[in-house]
């Protein structure tokens, strides 16, 4: 608190840029977030319209395609929101 009146204009300073930092921080996973959601309809989409043309062996191989390659995606993510978590300490 002897800080603060000592020099305000620098506390200022440090509360401001620990809002921008959250607020970054926040917008980075949300942005993280809609890629995810974006990711998951386009493969809802693909399946929907594989399974309407497919005979359900090729369909099984197809969905097996479709996880791997979702669960490559969300790695991606996790590895992002851990690269803005580094970057953020």
């Amino acid at each position: 608190m002897n800080d603060y009146k000592k020099n305000p204009q620098q506390s200022l300073d440090t509360t401001e840029i620990q809002i921008a930092r959250l607020a970054y921080i926040g917008a980075s996973i949300s942005t993280l977030g809609d890629g995810l959601s974006a990711v998951a309809a386009g493969l809802a989409l693909n399946a929907l319209e594989k399974s309407s043309n497919q005979n359900p062996q090729n369909q099984n191989n197809d969905q097996s395609k479709s996880s791997e390659d979702m669960q490559k995606q969300i790695d991606y993510l996790i590895n992002e929101l851990k690269q803005v978590k580094k970057m953020m300490r």
